[in-house]
Parts: C-alpha cells; structure tokens; sequence
C-alpha cells in the first residue's frame, strides 16, 4: 500500500487538531445555523486506514454530534465511507503553491443531492478556510463555511 504521507503530502499538512466555527448559509445568504468544532485528523502508521477523522461539533444550546470518518488511499485519492458520508478528496492538481484540497461527497439520507467543498490551509499550517456547496436538484441549497485553527499536531490519545 502507497504510503499518504507521500501520495499526498497537502493532505499530511492538515494532521492534528482542529478547532473551529462552521456558518450554515441558505441560497440567499441568510445564516440558518452554526457551531463550534474539534477535529481530529490522523494519519496512523499502522491499522487498517492510513487516514482516520474524527468530528465533534457543539452547538451554543449544548447540543453535540460527533463523527466519525476512516479514509482509504485509492487511485490517487482519498476514499471514505461512513454509512451516511461517502465521498473522495484530492489535493488540487494545478495549485502550485500546495494549499487546496478538493472534496466531493454524497450524503445517502439526501439522494438528489451532492456536496463539493474546498479546503484551503494557510503557508504557515496554522489555520485553514472551508467552503461547502450543497447542490439539490441541480441548485445551491445550502453553504457551509468553515474557520479552523490548528490547536495541536499531537493527536495521540484522542
């Protein structure tokens, strides 16, 4: 098996913690939710998944969600399926200045619909913006944006 931190050195860049602020934005702009964030993005030496992430999202009114998001390396690109989630990632081919991730994920419990996001991580490996677009019959329904801050590359233990 190729080795990820070699397939895809960008996606190596984004290991460790994650915390952040997630906007839930209609089609006209309007914020229809938001949270707060913890992610966990490991890349283990040893198991059965070169890639293992792990989302904790939490709400103001105390509401909290975790998920969870093991990854295989295939065909050049990062495949995942969650049961609900299932999608690939790959790190963009023209960016010659190695900071954009590409995604594009369906969700089994929305069937007409589909999800692309861009991650964009700073030179510096400290913070990084997504973005999300929720296409449903072939219209933006929804966007996601995302404001993460990297609190730990050590994560061990989590």
């Amino acid at each position: 098996m190729q080795d990820l931190k070699t397939a895809m050195p960008l996606l190596a860049r984004h290991e460790g913690i994650w915390e952040g602020h997630y906007r839930y934005l209609d089609a006209d702009g309007k914020l229809v939710d938001e949270h707060d964030s913890r992610l966990i993005c490991r890349l283990p030496e040893t198991g059965p998944y070169p890639y293992h992430q792990t989302n904790i999202y939490r709400w103001a009114d105390g509401r909290s969600e975790t998920r969870d998001f093991p990854a295989v390396l295939r065909d050049g690109r990062l495949h995942w399926d969650s049961g609900q989630v299932h999608g690939w990632a790959v790190e963009a081919p023209e960016d010659r200045h190695h900071r954009t991730l590409l995604l594009s994920w369906l969700r089994r419990d929305l069937p007409d619909s589909y999800l692309y996001e861009m991650v964009q991580i700073s030179d510096c490996g400290q913070y990084r913006s997504r973005m999300w677009q929720w296409i449903q019959a072939g219209r933006v329904r929804l966007r996601t944006l995302i404001d993460e801050e990297l609190v730990s590359r050590d994560w061990q233990g989590h």
